[in-house]
């Protein structure tokens, strides 16, 4: 277009056209090219300004999912961490249980596991200041009055959920 407009205005200049009707019309083909012109620029020039804006908002969003990624990989990291801990715990916990198992008589970890299984997998419960942690139900003080009676080598479990009471300094006895 603009090769063309730059051609229709030299052969205006050179004096080549000599009627003024052909006259006439180079001039308003040469206002029409430079008006068409004009307008294509304003098109180039918005669609230059929506593209620094679309890339502007590239770069935004790019950088809030790099944080989000950052965010992510950090989480991560700390869960990976968190269950590496936990499996070492519960190795160590495990180790601990056999030596604990191994010292206990066969048949009360027979009754262990029984109430275990039937109680939603406590089967034995911390006797605190007279109060199941099992099934958190005060013992009344006939129950009380038994546990008292008890030898400490005996095994003693809770009326109300049936679990091994394990009698300790804080258990209010």
């Amino acid at each position: 277009m603009r090769q063309r407009a730059v051609r229709d205005q030299q052969r205006l200049d050179s004096g080549a056209v000599s009627s003024p009707k052909d006259l006439e019309s180079l001039q308003r083909e040469i206002a029409s090219l430079a008006k068409r012109q004009g307008d294509l620029e304003d098109v180039v020039l918005e669609v230059m300004e929506r593209r620094e804006s679309a890339a502007e908002r590239v770069a935004e969003l790019t950088e809030r999912v790099s944080s989000i990624q950052a965010r992510t990989d950090e989480a991560t990291a700390r869960r990976d961490a968190a269950t590496a801990e936990i499996d070492t715990e519960v190795a160590s916990v495990t180790k601990e249980r056999e030596l604990v198992v191994a010292s206990v008589p066969a048949d009360l970890i027979a009754l262990y596991e029984k109430i275990r299984v039937k109680q939603a997998g406590i089967g034995a419960a911390k006797l605190y200041q007279r109060r199941c942690l099992g099934c958190q139900i005060e013992l009344d003080i006939a129950e009380v009055n038994e546990v008292k009676a008890a030898p400490r080598d005996k095994v003693v479990r809770h009326e109300n959920c049936g679990r091994i009471l394990v009698r300790t300094a804080d258990s209010g006895i």
